[in-house]
């Protein structure tokens, strides 16, 4: 139902919605790639175990996904 709401919101206003794997979104650093549950030490932080990235788990959750969106936005044919 929500998507069903959230699509037709989208298409009155002229926007797409692209849906992507939320998995490991905030595990995974935007800066190198590198995926593990170490790379968030608490709930609110995230610092990577491998490049020393630190960012908020939600600031990098939302680059991890709009990078996945893009992506999946790319692939599709036009």
């Amino acid at each position: 139902m929500f998507l069903t709401i959230l699509h037709a919101k989208a298409e009155s206003a002229g926007r797409e919605v692209i849906a992507v794997d939320p998995r490991n979104t905030s595990r995974t650093c935007p800066e190198c790639g590198h995926v593990s549950a170490e790379n968030r030490p608490t709930q609110e932080k995230f610092h990577c175990v491998s490049c020393g990235h630190a960012a908020h788990t939600d600031t990098v959750g939302a680059r991890n996904v709009l990078r996945a969106g893009l992506v999946r936005r790319k692939a599709q044919p036009a």
